[in-house]
């Protein structure tokens, strides 16, 4: 389960992919894919979560490494780059680091 927090020596990383409605299942499976089978023997790679845009041509995936160098390096494996190639086939892509600075729960009483 992610749990989102502040201080945390994380790198999140929040990916908008935008892609024609008829890709957007495809490009699900890949990232799916990619999460499961090729990130996890990345070092420095914690975790991702992938979410379906409701108006069909947005996907977002927030995922979570160690370090900016860990995500950096990762990039250069030749079964990352071979399935990013697949993913940038039928979607563009924004990547941007993120630092968590505020969480906001309700309260229990």
């Amino acid at each position: 389960m992610t749990e989102i927090s502040t201080g945390g020596d994380l790198v999140t990383y929040i990916n908008v992919f935008t892609v024609a409605p008829e890709n957007q299942q495809r490009l699900i499976e890949l990232l799916q894919y990619m999460a499961r089978e090729v990130m996890p023997k990345q070092p420095g790679y914690v975790q991702a979560n992938i979410h379906r845009g409701l108006e069909g041509t947005r996907v977002a995936n927030y995922n979570q490494w160690r370090s900016q160098a860990d995500l950096a390096a990762a990039r250069e494996d030749a079964e990352v780059r071979a399935c990013m190639e697949q993913v940038l086939e039928i979607a563009t892509l924004d990547l941007v680091p993120y630092e968590v600075v505020s969480v906001h729960r309700p309260q229990v009483s």
